[in-house]
């Protein structure tokens, strides 16, 4: 098993030195969903919520997270996004919003944190502003789903990962 670089060699947690990494084009896509009742996945579809319009505040809150990752999650470097972007897709056969979550920049290091943070504040926010709708609701499968750049290269989740 490979060394975990966040840690040094007596087990304290350290921000990984990627001074000497070169700077390349980072990409990361990840994704997510919500699963709730048809009767609140009907009012975010018509924007009858009472709280506004749920995908456009999401989208809002998702983009402002992704943003702050290095004030959320203590070692990950700051970072100079150059695009992200959250899109939304309502699946009535299945009472969900699924969403995803896309950054791209220049940097030493990846964009993985920062796209893994954009949708799950943007599913928490959907969360937040139905909840009055629906308490069941349940926020699953965030995850990787893609990224680019860097020494590990491509990665792409396929249908054989879970």
């Amino acid at each position: 098993m490979d060394k975990l670089t966040h840690l040094d060699d007596k087990g304290n947690a350290v921000m990984v030195d990627v001074t000497e990494k070169e700077v390349t084009l980072r990409y990361a896509r990840a994704g997510g969903s919500i699963h709730m009742s048809p009767e609140a996945l009907l009012a975010v579809k018509e924007g009858s919520v009472k709280k506004g319009d749920v995908l456009a505040t999401a989208r809002i809150a998702g983009l402002m997270a992704a943003k702050k990752t290095p004030e959320l999650i203590p070692l990950c470097h700051p970072l100079q996004i150059t695009k992200a972007d959250i899109s939304f897709e309502i699946c009535e056969e299945t009472n969900c919003i699924r969403c995803e979550c896309l950054i791209k920049l220049y940097g030493r290091t990846g964009a993985e944190m920062e796209a893994l943070t954009g949708v799950s504040t943007a599913l928490l926010t959907v969360y937040d502003m139905c909840k009055a709708l629906d308490k069941t609701m349940v926020i699953s499968d965030v995850r990787l789903e893609e990224k680019d750049g860097g020494k590990s290269g491509h990665f792409r989740r396929d249908s054989g990962h879970q």
